[in-house]
């Protein structure tokens, strides 16, 4: 840059982020700073307009960079990174700029160049940044810039006509060489705004672009643009819709390319459950039912409870599949146990997307489900009145708003009723509805003001809990010695809330939870909010995911811990075995009330406060409602038991979201027949 005047030189610098003192223009604000709410999870709330006043020019500084900025024009030559457009239009030389880059740039590039030199020099800064650091949210920015949607169209059509006439024949065939860099970044650009506003002719575009990307024309294991295929699955993990995923799912089974499948695979664990977050998009996914002919044989998908591949002969359903099938269609089989298997994945995301809802905003269009096998498992409330609502199991009301029933909008006795339905009808709910929890703001969180310290202190298995907060849609740093602690975040409410939960890193292996705060959506940013502003359902279902964290990540939970555990923990294991009820074990406690008087160890079986206690032959056992763990009387020493399941020993369970309920009714039936037990690390426990 020693050619460059220093006035040149200085702008140079503030284009591209690299002067530290941007007061050097008094009247010229610097150009690279951040978009508006881009980053860290902060929603896109300002619009462009107000973006664009950050970077406003007052006449008389736009006069001044004038001539540096025709300096510039000639340094830069033929620079594709944005910053070009942003000095020609300060110096005045579109023309020549276009014609420049025209010549170097492939067609899609081009196209976009056209559409940003038609705009003011403030909203060519403001692209250019968002070109050069691409974070979240930029598609909804884009998607309010002037004509980007229907160049984003555009763009899209000529990538799919160029696919299409390399399979024709018509244009040549270059492993990996359909698009250029510029392009691909164009084209993803394109696709993020095309799925963020769900067009509807993308669907039918994509069902040809997509696996055209995948396969060569030829029988050779490459493909047109790998960089494009999977430009676009990175989009689907932040912009999913069942076609988009559909569509990469026909290019993985197309593909010849070794490593695309396999890329491909770890995108669809993330598109899946981010699909969950789309509530109106979530909902068109299919409901999975298949009945299809098989040679001689009918294979039959169920979805009405647990999602299941059967086969029949005619009306005789059979224990496995035929051999006559699994010999002459092979292809046919896998294929359907396949689709089973995306079938669950698919009623889990939409039991996910269903429960997200609770705190929507604004309700979602539940109707779309009448006709689903879920719908007629969940309560649902319809307005009969205005104010005045009416619970059904199923969706059997028609017309008129609906939503799903929660128990923290529903008197005690209702609550009660519902669950002993459900009980009673041993119907298997797709997320915990009758029996789910409901976390109240109590007088001590509202007296704290912005923070609750409801789960402070509670060591869990960092690996796990991390798990745990990808699962339910949390985003958190990992945490290391590099950076041993940070906040995990869950937006809610339509992007108006989130959800803040601390936690820091205790050693190598576990994680100490701390406070729980929420902030709400203001002004392009967040600002924290007292907990008493939170809303109810939103208070309710925040906490209770924490509760779920603390519960099947805590060191409670582990049977062995007093064996293999660091000792400076053991206080702190030892009261989580025996500590006061949350409400997940609560509704725990419930649910056991209604179980245990069904089964064969009833008489031996008496619930306490904290405890299921069970009386033995040999010992009386206290097993703890929460952790699940086991005292014996008369003085309390724990008895370790690591496993005891039976699924033939216990009634239907009406839930099972973390394997708890499970656990104790197993434990149960073992010690209530304690006589009868081998297992020589159990008895020489019990002889003490």
């Amino acid at each position: 840059m020693s050619e460059l005047s220093p006035l040149a030189r200085r702008l140079f610098s503030l284009l591209t982020g690299d002067a530290d003192d941007p007061t050097h223009w008094p009247e010229a604000p610097r150009l690279s700073v951040g978009l508006v709410g881009l980053g860290d999870g902060t929603p896109v709330r300002a619009g462009v307009g107000a973006a664009r006043e950050r970077f406003a020019l007052s006449e008389h500084a736009r006069q001044r960079l004038v001539e540096p900025a025709r300096e510039l024009v000639g340094f830069l030559g033929v620079d594709t990174s944005g910053y070009l457009p942003v000095v020609a239009g300060l110096a005045g030389m579109d023309a020549e700029v276009r014609a420049t880059l025209g010549a170097a740039l492939a067609p899609i590039a081009v196209a976009e160049l056209d559409l940003v030199l038609g705009w003011d020099v403030e909203l060519r800064a403001l692209f250019a940044e968002a070109a050069r650091e691409p974070r979240p949210g930029v598609a909804e920015w884009l998607d309010g810039l002037p004509g980007y949607p229907g160049f984003a169209r555009t763009a899209l059509e000529t990538a799919r006509a160029r696919v299409v006439a390399i399979h024709a024949g018509e244009l040549a065939y270059q492993a990996d060489r359909a698009f250029d860099e510029e392009e691909k970044t164009a084209l993803g650009r394109a696709v993020r705004v095309a799925l963020l506003r769900d067009e509807p002719w993308l669907p039918e575009l994509l069902d040809e672009l997509v696996p055209g990307l995948a396969v060569a024309p030829t029988q050779a294991r490459t493909l047109p643009s790998q960089g494009l295929l999977f430009e676009i699955a990175r989009a689907a993990e932040e912009y999913p819709t069942p076609e988009v995923i559909s569509a990469l799912r026909a290019a993985r089974r197309v593909t010849r390319h070794a490593k695309v499948p396999v890329r491909l695979d770890q995108a669809f664990k993330r598109m899946e459950p981010a699909l969950a977050n789309r509530l109106e998009v979530a909902f068109r996914l299919p409901d999975g039912r298949v009945r299809e002919v098989v040679g001689e044989h009918t294979a039959v998908i169920s979805t009405d409870g647990k999602v299941e591949l059967s086969w029949w002969h005619g009306d005789r359903r059979l224990k496995s599949v035929p051999a006559a099938v699994k010999r002459e269609h092979p292809e046919e089989v896998k294929r359907l146990r396949e689709l089973a298997k995306r079938t669950a994945q698919r009623q889990a995301t939409l039991a996910r997307a269903l429960e997200a809802a609770y705190t929507s905003a604004t309700p979602p269009p539940y109707r779309q489900l009448a006709e689903h096998p879920i719908a007629s498992r969940l309560i649902w409330e319809f307005e009969i009145s205005p104010g005045l609502w009416r619970a059904e199991l199923g969706m059997n009301v028609p017309g008129g708003p609906v939503r799903l029933w929660h128990p923290a909008r529903a008197r005690v006795e209702e609550v009660r009723a519902w669950r002993e339905e459900v009980q009673g009808k041993e119907l298997r709910q797709p997320f915990k509805q009758a029996f789910r929890e409901v976390y109240l703001l109590t007088p001590a969180e509202e007296a704290a003001g912005a923070s609750s310290s409801r789960f402070e202190g509670h060591v869990v298995d960092y690996r796990r809990l991390r798990a745990l907060l990808n699962e339910r849609g949390w985003r958190a740093p990992f945490l290391g010695r590099w950076e041993a602690q940070g906040p995990a975040y869950r937006v809610m409410a339509g992007g108006r809330w989130r959800a803040v939960l601390g936690h820091h890193l205790y050693d190598d292996h576990h994680a100490e939870i701390g406070q729980v705060r929420f902030e709400r959506a203001a002004e392009g940013t967040w600002r924290q909010a007292a907990l008493a502003e939170v809303p109810p359902l939103v208070f309710s279902e925040a906490m209770r995911d924490v509760d779920l964290f603390v519960g099947v990540a805590s060191i409670t939970a582990d049977p062995l811990w007093p064996e293999y555990g660091p000792d400076g923990l053991m206080d702190r294991w030892r009261a989580g075995s025996s500590a006061p009820l949350q409400p997940s074990a609560e509704v725990r406690r419930d649910a056991l009330s209604r179980l245990i008087g069904r089964t064969a160890i009833a008489g031996r079986c008496t619930l306490t406060g904290r405890f299921l206690v069970v009386r033995g032959d040999l010992r009386t056992y206290k097993i703890h409602l929460g952790s699940a763990n086991v005292l014996m009387e008369p003085d309390d020493a724990y008895l370790c038991v690591v496993s005891a399941r039976d699924p033939h020993a216990a009634p239907f369970l009406p839930f099972e979201e973390d394997g708890r309920l499970a656990l104790i009714l197993s434990k149960a039936f073992l010690l209530a027949n304690d006589t009868a037990i081998t297992d020589p690390s159990i008895t020489r426990q019990l002889r003490g």
